[in-house]
């Protein structure tokens, strides 16, 4: 269900003008810009055979310098690491300007530093955002609310500081772990390591 009505009852114009997806993986047998695929995001907004125009070129050059690719935008996009791949990736779905994005591991290929970025400003853009992600820290400092899957069920839901207890995490990621609380009140996990007698 999107806005109260059954997804499939939408186009492929209409769906891509409410909901904006990131995937993992996005190779590309197109020598195009960074610029140029960027400014795909603007294809819902437009008619068959539409020219870009000056606004598609702002708004893609905005969501480049949001995500801190505005000095990249005339480069071959499968020249970039996976990282700046997946930030340029980023910008092409706010460049969609849907109400909705859903992102599927958007950190997984991100040093440390571009992660907390990359999780700090979805949590700053206003939209909804729903995104998979399996680092338990990063959802629990920056997610408002949970829903974790195991075999590919629904094993429980809530906000971080109320699911994320150790009884949980064990039950559903066979781990132990200690949960503890930062200054800023957002709950963090630490692993408790696996030893010889625990063998995987």
């Amino acid at each position: 269900m999107l806005e109260g009505r059954e997804l499939r009852s939408y186009s492929a114009r209409q769906s891509a003008q409410k909901l904006a997806v990131v995937a993992q993986h996005h190779a590309t047998n197109f020598d195009l810009t960074v610029l140029e695929v960027v400014l795909m995001g603007r294809s819902p907004h437009k008619h068959l055979l539409e020219n870009d125009n000056a606004e598609d070129y702002r708004i893609a050059r905005e969501a480049l310098r949001t995500v801190g690719m505005a000095e990249q935008e005339e480069r071959v996009f499968s020249t970039l690491s996976g990282g700046e791949q997946q930030r340029v990736i980023l910008a092409r779905a706010l460049t969609q300007q849907t109400p909705c994005l859903i992102l599927d591991e958007p950190t997984n290929h991100l040093d440390i530093q571009y992660q907390l970025q990359m999780m700090a400003l979805l949590r700053s853009i206003d939209r909804t955002v729903i995104l998979a992600v399996h680092d338990l820290n990063l959802a629990a400092s920056y997610c408002d609310y949970l829903y974790a899957l195991q075999n590919g069920r629904l094993a429980g839901s809530g906000p971080p500081r109320t699911l994320l207890t150790p009884d949980f995490i064990e039950r559903v990621y066979h781990v132990q772990a200690r949960v503890g609380t930062d200054e800023d009140g957002f709950p963090y996990v630490v692993y408790c390591p696996l030893r010889k007698e625990n063998p995987i």
